[in-house]
């Protein structure tokens, strides 16, 4: 059995909340710089930020 990724919290990483980005249609998992405002998150990276498509 493979094992799973546990952050220092003990949460494993396939347990986080998930969105999918706006720009590349990738998914993307949460991340403790965007917990103020995660809610408002659509871009998985600054990359995906800059090309846009999404409002």
């Amino acid at each position: 059995m493979p094992r799973k990724h546990v952050n220092a919290a003990g949460t494993a990483k396939s347990d986080l909340p998930q969105k999918t980005c706006v720009a590349c249609g990738r998914p993307f998992s949460w991340r403790k710089k965007w917990a103020r405002d995660w809610e408002s998150v659509k871009f998985c990276s600054d990359r995906c930020r800059g090309v846009g498509s999404g409002s």
